[in-house]
């Protein structure tokens, strides 16, 4: 059975057991009884969020672009890195780590920088951080959450997740001429994380 088919089926059924129904608002508000429809339900699991998906949304893009590599290795470009650059204001063919970070957090609906500009460089985005009290210098007793902005000297990614061990799992952009994940420890030579949330 084709999915047109099963939801053609799963409307005419709820419309049987519902009635005729004035169609609900896009946030799918209650039935008038105080109980949602399947249908209303159905709808709103199927529609994609308005606006940015927090940093969870961040950590799914960057999940998206695992694998885009530099064409041809070792030149800083690509047409997919290109589309990085895109989301910083006159950027150029260079390191594109924070390029890359700039576009996910666009691309999301949170952008970096007070005018959501982006950045082309690590240092700039943790300036940013520190101006508007996103900044959390690594140490003990700091735990990045998912969708944090990781940042080293010269070098940034995001955080995937923490691991059972303490260890972070990162998404990186231009680590190896590629986007690839990372696992690194707390120690590693972290400067900080910037909280997109």
């Amino acid at each position: 059975m084709s999915l047109e088919i099963a939801l053609a089926r799963v409307a005419e059924l709820s419309s049987l057991l519902s009635g005729p129904a004035p169609a609900p608002p896009p946030t799918a508000a209650p039935a008038p009884s105080g109980s949602p429809s399947f249908a209303s339900m159905l709808r709103v699991a199927s529609e994609p969020a308005a606006g940015g998906a927090g940093s969870q949304g961040i950590v799914t893009l960057a999940q998206g672009e695992v694998g885009q590599v530099e064409a041809p290795p070792g030149s800083n470009d690509s047409p997919r890195i290109a589309e990085y650059r895109s989301a910083v204001p006159g950027g150029g063919v260079g390191p594109w780590c924070a390029y890359f970070t700039s576009w996910l957090a666009a691309q999301n609906g949170t952008p970096l920088g007070e005018n959501g500009q982006g950045f082309a460089r690590v240092d700039d985005v943790w300036a940013w951080g520190q101006r508007t009290g996103r900044a959390a210098p690594a140490g003990p007793g700091v735990t990045p959450q998912p969708g944090d902005l990781v940042i080293w000297d010269e070098h940034m990614g995001v955080v995937e997740s923490v691991l059972p061990d303490g260890s972070i799992q990162t998404i990186e952009g231009n680590s190896s001429d590629q986007v690839a994940r990372r696992v690194h420890r707390p120690d590693d030579g972290i400067v900080g994380y910037v909280r997109m949330s």
